[in-house]
């Protein structure tokens, strides 16, 4: 069972009154929060400030799973104490603009959920990033948790300042903020869904580059965990990477909807890699730490590709609900073998990539076709269940 379940009927009669304007989250890492005794290496405090308007009168709400609400307030006034419950932070306002203010401690994630922490055991080294699709925004911070609901979002972070911080928005210089802390504070972004913000901090090891194109000016960051450095393959990770900048922007026709590009290579993803607008996390099991065949390189070149593609599909014009995943998914399968292939007619190196589709992704979704949790290609996604159930062979492929 989904945690905290949203049903397609509920986020339909919310986004039928609710216009999210965006927004403001504050998030602490420091450890340092005057919030009482808590634990920082299991919790953490978050802030969320959400300007919106309904078109009518009455009850709504935002999502929050947290294991303290701290504070609620709705335009300046205190909510009800009793206004969180079931994860949900139940409110009634009239027509027209609002701003909502929820302050709660929540819980790191030790299973790529949410905000997800890990201590690497070769260095105790600490490494944090986030992790929201399907529904998992609300892990850390109070929002309308539905594609469709879209706002622009603005970071700030609270962190020891030998941290790097990552967001979706162009990396900042950090301020000063007390003895061995500083303060990351992130430009707001086009407004995007609330599953592909994305927070990364930690004591990572990155590389810097600079793409220029018909995709625009891009700033270009690699990451990974200090330990990892000398396997990170930055070289060939940043050449796919612009070589894809350039097919894409030419096939449909517009450059980047972001400003800058960052893939961080993170440890303990419960995924192969994840779209979040402009920051895009990578299972670091794609830092090859031995010799590998070439189709393994294909393999890792295809996913930061896949990823790409999501920029422009996925990212910049998403799916109402889940029931269009499919369409999200399987225009970034297409899309990633399309560039491969135009690629390779440049470059001359690397294999049929739509001999590679045909012999591993199509019989992927052939295998999955026969099981007997098959499902049309459009399936009825009723409820977060019912999605999670569907990111397969038939969904992909």
């Amino acid at each position: 069972m989904y945690p905290a379940n949203i049903t397609r009927d509920e986020a339909a009669a919310r986004s039928a009154v609710v216009r999210v304007k965006g927004y403001q989250v504050d998030v602490d890492l420091s450890g340092t929060a005057d919030v009482g005794e808590y634990d920082p290496t299991a919790l953490f405090v978050s802030t969320s400030t959400v300007t919106f308007a309904l078109a009518s009168s009455g009850k709504t709400h935002l999502n929050l799973i947290a294991d303290k609400l701290l504070s609620a307030t709705l335009d300046g006034k205190p909510l009800p104490a009793d206004a969180f419950a079931d994860n949900k932070v139940n409110f009634t306002a009239k027509k027209g603009e609002h701003q909502l203010t929820i302050s709660a401690l929540c819980r790191f994630s030790r299973t790529g959920e949410g905000l997800h922490r890990f201590v690497d055991p070769v260095d105790d080294k600490v490494y944090c990033y986030t992790q929201f699709e399907t529904a998992d925004a609300r892990r850390m911070y109070a929002c309308f948790e539905q594609p469709d609901l879209k706002g622009s979002f603005a970071l700030t972070v609270l962190a020891p300042s030998h941290w790097t911080v990552l967001s979706n928005s162009p990396a900042v210089q950090p301020t000063e903020a007390g003895p061995e802390l500083a303060r990351w504070e992130f430009a707001p972004t086009p407004p995007i869904s609330t599953y592909i913000t994305a927070l990364i901090a930690g004591e990572f090891h990155t590389v810097t580059d600079h793409y220029s194109g018909p995709a625009g000016e891009i700033p270009l960051t690699l990451a990974c965990r200090e330990s990892l450095a000398e396997h990170l393959d930055a070289e060939r990770i940043l050449n796919t990477t612009k070589a894809g900048f350039t097919v894409f922007a030419q096939a449909f026709g517009m450059a980047l909807p972001f400003p800058d590009y960052a893939q961080i290579f993170v440890p303990e993803f419960n995924a192969g890699a994840m779209e979040n607008a402009g920051c895009i996390t990578i299972r670091d099991e794609y830092l090859y730490r031995s010799r590998v065949t070439q189709a393994s390189y294909e393999t890792r070149d295809n996913t930061i590709l896949h990823e790409l593609a999501h920029m422009w599909f996925g990212d910049l014009v998403t799916m109402t609900w889940w029931d269009d995943l499919w369409l999200n998914e399987s225009f970034a399968e297409w899309a990633s073998h399309y560039a491969q292939a135009e690629i390779r007619q440049a470059t001359g190196v690397g294999s049929d990539p739509w001999a590679t589709f045909t012999n591993g992704r199509k019989n992927w979704a052939y295998r999955a076709d026969q099981l007997p949790s098959t499902h049309p290609v459009a399936a009825d996604m009723v409820d977060l269940e019912a999605v999670e159930l569907n990111f397969d062979g038939i969904t992909y492929a």
